[in-house]
């Protein structure tokens, strides 16, 4: 489900935003952040209700299965993609946290198949050891870790940047999440640019409905450009939901709907 250049998600942001902070461009947002604790798990559950179909995101560590995107395995918490070298990534850190675990011997087979969609070397073995790695508290450490590193705290730095509060710095993280940001058309950063095409952010003196509906539809039009991410509802029956009913700090209670199942989150 994942864009085969996500491991250029983190140069490509960063760069940006160190650019936004030398042109003084650094328009904090007001109220509390994406990165605020609580704020931070309503992320985690919004996620996981579009990715795993339930709000219990920890119970993702163990996840593991090749969906048929042309990925190769899709596994973890954030959907940590063989073929597109965050999984790779994960499992370097954890061996250096953890020399010996598990899942090390599978390394030299990680790097061959990064970029395509083989098994080979990986396999019903692979996916039994993640299983039995996701029990380790330092492999579920970092998970959280390369989740962050890659692709929460980047989004939510851009998105602050930005001047987005809460709502617009999720959205920017579900949008690197699913599309990474390579260069291709449908990147988050291409995303980014055709929203700014159509209205400026609220650091820029935009109106911050105005330029999230932009982002919106650019989200949507990149999501509609592959067969596996046609269906936009966790855009359109969720995201838009909370901008309609203009809740920019994702305060709770949360209703939504992905797929047509119903979610919510009370306090």
């Amino acid at each position: 489900m994942y864009a085969l250049n996500r491991r250029t998600a983190l140069t490509g942001l960063l760069a940006a935003t160190v650019s936004l902070t030398l042109l003084g461009g650094t328009s904090q947002a007001a109220g509390v952040g994406l990165d605020d604790p609580a704020k931070k798990e309503i992320a985690m559950k919004l996620v996981s209700s579009a990715e795993n179909s339930s709000l219990d995101w920890k119970s993702q560590y163990k996840y593991i299965e090749d969906i048929g995107d042309g990925r190769g395995y899709t596994a973890g918490i954030i959907g940590f993609c063989s073929g597109t070298g965050d999984m790779l990534d994960l499992v370097e850190y954890y061996t250096q946290v953890k020399p010996g675990n598990i899942l090390a011997k599978y390394l030299p087979a990680l790097r061959k198949v990064d970029g395509t969609e083989s098994h080979a070397g990986l396999g019903s073995a692979f996916e039994k050891d993640w299983a039995t790695a996701a029990k380790d508290s330092t492999f579920q450490q970092a998970q959280n870790h390369e989740r962050d590193r890659v692709y929460f705290n980047p989004a939510v730095s851009q998105g602050k940047a930005d001047g987005l509060r809460a709502l617009g710095q999720f959205a920017y993280y579900d949008a690197i999440v699913m599309h990474g940001n390579g260069g291709d058309s449908t990147s988050f950063g291409n995303i980014r640019k055709r929203a700014l095409a159509k209205a400026k952010t609220p650091a820029q003196g935009g109106d911050e409905t105005t330029y999230l509906n932009a982002f919106l539809d650019a989200r949507k039009w990149a999501m509609q450009q592959e067969e596996a991410h046609s269906d936009t509802s966790r855009v359109d029956t969720a995201q838009r939901v909370f901008l309609k009913a203009k809740n920019f700090d994702l305060n709770p209670p949360l209703k939504w709907k992905v797929y047509g199942d119903s979610f919510s989150i009370n306090s």
